[in-house]
């Protein structure tokens, strides 16, 4: 047995809640919402850690807006403060290099960071989910085993087939769901809403499409109020 696996669960027994923000696909707004839920958690007065998983991609930093922002080395890694928030990614050690990690070396990579991080006592952790269904999604679930899946989809049909098989995976695992938030939304079309409460799911609601949120990357403050002028519904 991996030693590693038994240093993760105390790494993680005083986080409260830990929500991982998957979605199947790319490009839905997983990284964004991520972020923005330990924004708000984080001035709420919880303790909140975000954890980027996206080895291939990662972007909160960049959502964040977070330049030079390093974790400190004591009997473990302790991540450095973002707006109140503690975060870790793989982009504090590979900065703006790839990643060509791929199969095991991916396992054995989140299970490293999952062992070397020291989190302390949070309410919450929020986990950015790299997309696809495959192993990652199949770790995070072995590994974080209190981990609630928060499902963050568009309105597109495509999106929804894979988002279709991600929470059929997810029950089948018996994973918890949180339920399902329509992003990016651009019609008045409730078909969605009907096609996720078909399958037994709780549908939280919508965020509309912001034209101008693109400006606001980069910028907490400015990223917060788009969204609290556009609140889910």
């Amino acid at each position: 047995m991996d030693p590693r696996l038994t240093i993760i669960e105390r790494r993680l027994k005083d986080i409260k809640r830990i929500i991982a923000v998957s979605g199947g696909k790319g490009g839905v707004g997983k990284s964004l919402t991520a972020s923005v839920m330990a924004l708000i958690f984080s001035r709420l007065g919880y303790k909140t850690g975000l954890l980027d998983l996206d080895f291939g991609g990662p972007s909160i930093h960049t959502v964040l807006g977070l330049k030079g922002a390093l974790p400190r080395e004591e009997k473990g890694i302790i991540p450095p403060d973002a707006h109140g928030i503690k975060f870790m990614s793989i982009i504090h050690y590979a900065g703006d290099n790839p990643s060509p990690i791929r199969g095991i070396d991916i396992s054995n990579a989140m299970i490293e960071l999952l062992a070397i991080t020291r989190w302390g006592r949070l309410d919450f952790l929020i986990i950015d989910m790299p997309p696809g269904i495959g192993d990652s999604t199949l770790d995070v679930i072995r590994l974080l085993k209190r981990a609630e899946f928060l499902i963050i989809t568009t309105e597109s049909r495509v999106t929804l087939d894979v988002v279709n098989k991600l929470l059929n995976l997810l029950k089948e695992l018996k994973a918890p769901i949180i339920g399902v938030i329509e992003n990016m939304k651009l019609t008045r079309s409730s078909f969605l809403s009907k096609e996720i409460g078909a399958l037994d799911v709780p549908f939280l609601g919508e965020i509309d499409f912001d034209s101008g949120l693109e400006d606001a990357i980069g910028n907490v403050d400015h990223i917060l109020g788009s969204y609290s002028k556009d609140p889910i519904c």
